[in-house]
């Protein structure tokens, strides 16, 4: 008998863990935001200079301070990366298939500039007067500045749960909230050009089988759990938030005169350019034809009539 209800118990288990989730309303579904994003990130529209803007990178740094949250104990590992302007300065020289932006080194200036001391003195050492100097640093027409500036934990959270006989299934779900600021600032005239903060949810959900029977007139009892939680990584939400600034960011230039998009030609309206370019030729050449086949008969005729007697 204990055999036989042990083995029961394993059986609806297993039942159980192939049982699909979807008719749980209260956890989050899935969207397609994510695709959405990378997808503008990479077709958003070429500049219409033609050529890239050079933009300098200082930081991007964390300005929540907060930690991870823990529910047992302080934890001294941060909520969010802080190296931000690592992903900032990747999302710069991809956007647009690396059309918009021209990025120069300034989070690591002060190595730089030592490097190229060092170079100037050995050559000045080994060359003397004639030592070739180096090429001059290219400087930027407009600096990005900003930051992750908000970290919000458990903004959403829920879950639901069915059990029968001690047998069933639960889910549970949270959602976390990033946020981050981007600005643009004119080197010229250090005027804010254009400033755009944009929000990513951090998404968390646990589901879960649980088992709980009585055997052997009640006198002993089985208990049998199972779970997997996933979590959304932090570090892609701050990319995902980052690169989706760098989209808005240019958006609002455009919106506000700054930049302009590069205007694309559509295949129909090609085809009647170059049709209506053929058309005026051909009548262009009609009429040279026509005036000269004027011209030849005016000169046939002057030449036929006799000279007039005086």
């Amino acid at each position: 008998m204990k055999k036989t209800i042990i083995t029961l118990a394993i059986l609806a288990l297993t039942g159980c863990a192939q049982m699909p989730v979807e008719w749980i309303d209260a956890a989050p579904t899935k969207t397609e935001v994510a695709n959405n994003i990378k997808k503008e990130f990479d077709t958003i529209s070429e500049p219409a200079a033609g050529r890239p803007l050079s933009v300098a990178v200082y930081g991007f740094k964390d300005l929540t301070g907060q930690r991870k949250p823990s529910p047992n104990l302080a934890s001294l590992s941060t909520a969010v990366t802080q190296g931000g302007e690592t992903f900032l300065i990747q999302a710069l020289q991809s956007v647009g298939k690396g059309k918009w932006f021209e990025v120069v080194e300034r989070v690591g200036i002060d190595n730089l500039t030592k490097e190229r001391l060092i170079i100037r003195q050995m050559r000045e050492a080994y060359e003397g007067k004639d030592a070739k100097p180096l090429l001059p640093m290219q400087f930027a027409g407009v600096i990005l500045e900003g930051g992750i500036v908000g970290f919000d934990s458990t903004v959403n959270a829920g879950g639901t749960g069915a059990r029968i006989f001690g047998i069933g299934s639960q889910a549970q779900w949270s959602q976390d909230t990033v946020t981050v600021s981007l600005r643009a600032v004119s080197v010229n005239t250090g005027k804010v050009l254009a400033t755009v903060t944009v929000q990513k949810t951090i998404l968390s959900t646990s589901d879960g089988l649980t088992a709980f029977r009585f055997f052997d007139a009640g006198t002993k009892s089985f208990e049998g759990e199972t779970g997997v939680t996933v979590n959304e990584p932090g570090t892609f939400a701050v990319k995902s938030a980052i690169e989706l600034a760098v989209v808005e960011l240019i958006k609002e230039g455009e919106r506000k005169g700054h930049w302009d998009f590069k205007k694309e030609v559509k295949k129909d309206e090609l085809v009647q350019s170059e049709t209506s370019k053929i058309r005026n030729s051909q009548e262009e050449a009609a009429d040279n034809k026509s005036g000269d086949n004027k011209n030849d008969g005016r000169g046939q005729t002057e030449r036929s009539e006799p000279p007039k007697q005086k």
